[in-house]
């Protein structure tokens, strides 16, 4: 094994010693799991395979495996993942049971083809990680607002934020505050189902089977629901429907992509020309990002250490723009537009509080916002 620089402080020595790629798969799986990585980027090149962490959202080299090693390892990979070993040149899904390679939760396996062999990622997923809402992180007032918002019985909530911002972590939050309290048939369309939720419906789309985002929501909307998950408005229909389904009772929570909270009620407009019914139907909107905080075992000094994978940082917390919906706020919409949707504190100015409280820098700051 080949180690990085920087890795020279971890115990990095997984078991190749004996070509076992059974005991290395589930080294190299218990490994992240200790370092809490949410993916394992395993990607064939002509010198071995390159084994990546992404921690706390940023891409870390750990070490490359030689190339007879990594052929076991990625076989055995795509083994337990039921896919067929010997396909290297088309793409492949599939999941490893949890209890196969000494984890709690299931291993979601993607492969890719690409001009120097395959690549592989492994998405893990922890059970320290289904939070409630308190357990966020939000700043001072959010949870309030969106408690409120939750407890209203028609309406739509949309929360936007690049990949990996938190989205999903956030609506699982919700979800679980809605069961907790009882009461209301929730139903969810989610592309894939992360996290089972305890009295909530829940539904995986298959678009190679024709179960789109569209369609299930459609179908779905017969099936009496009271609060309706969207995993993502991708599409004009999708779009429609949830406004539709918000203005006739239902509360709606889904995503949405764009730049901020101006740019989701826009980007609504565009898919949905009844803007009139758009503004009627938005109750909030969030704009979510996650910042790593300074490690603490190295004391935030950017040196790294061992705890750390040698970052300089551990663990991370929200910010998040929120901006809510009244009937002043929609006035003011209708007659000078979506520029009159503005955050009740912007992003920056949360973060600018996290670096002076020490959370963390300003280097990570201008790496999640820009400079």
């Amino acid at each position: 094994m080949q180690m990085d620089p920087k890795a020279q402080a971890i115990d990095w020595a997984p078991p190749l010693e004996r070509q076992d790629a059974t005991a290395a798969v589930e080294w190299l799986l218990q490994f992240a799991t200790r370092h809490q990585a949410s993916d394992v980027h395993l990607h064939m090149d002509r010198d071995g395979c390159r084994v990546q962490f992404r921690l706390d959202g940023v891409l870390t080299h750990v070490g490359t495996l030689p190339i007879e090693a990594a052929k076991l390892v990625l076989g055995r990979v795509k083994y337990l993942a039921k896919l067929k070993t010997y396909v290297e040149s088309l793409p492949q899904d599939g999941r490893i049971a949890g209890d196969e390679v000494g984890l709690s939760s299931d291993v979601r396996v993607s492969t890719y083809p690409t001009v120097t062999g395959e690549k592989l990622v492994l998405r893990l997923f922890y059970a320290e990680h289904q939070l409630t809402l308190n357990q966020l992180g939000f700043p001072a007032g959010v949870n309030e607002a969106l408690e409120h918002q939750l407890s209203i019985r028609s309406g739509m909530i949309l929360l936007t934020g690049p990949a990996g911002s938190g989205k999903t972590t956030t609506i699982y939050a919700g979800l679980r505050h809605l069961a907790e309290q009882g009461g209301k048939h929730i139903i969810t369309v989610e592309d894939p189902v992360e996290q089972i939720v305890k009295g909530v419906m829940q539904t995986e789309i298959n678009e190679a089977r024709g179960l789109t985002f569209a369609k299930a929501a459609r179908h779905l909307m017969r099936q009496d629901p009271e609060v309706l998950v969207i995993g993502e408005v991708r599409d004009d229909e999708t779009a429609q429907i949830a406004v539709r389904a918000a203005l006739t009772g239902h509360l709606v929570i889904s995503t949405l992509h764009a730049g901020s909270c101006q740019g989701v009620l826009e980007r609504l407009m565009l898919m949905c020309p009844d803007n009139y019914a758009v503004l009627s139907s938005l109750t909030l909107v969030a704009n979510q990002r996650l910042v790593r905080r300074l490690c603490k075992s190295c004391e935030g000094k950017g040196k790294g250490c061992e705890d750390c994978l040698e970052t300089g940082y551990k663990e991370r917390t929200p910010l998040l723009e929120w901006a809510a919906l009244d009937d002043e706020v929609r006035e003011r919409i209708r007659k000078n537009g979506a520029a009159e949707l503005k955050p009740t504190k912007s992003m920056r100015e949360f973060a600018e509080e996290l670096v002076k409280l020490k959370v963390t820098d300003k280097a990570e700051l201008d790496r999640t916002l820009g400079s």
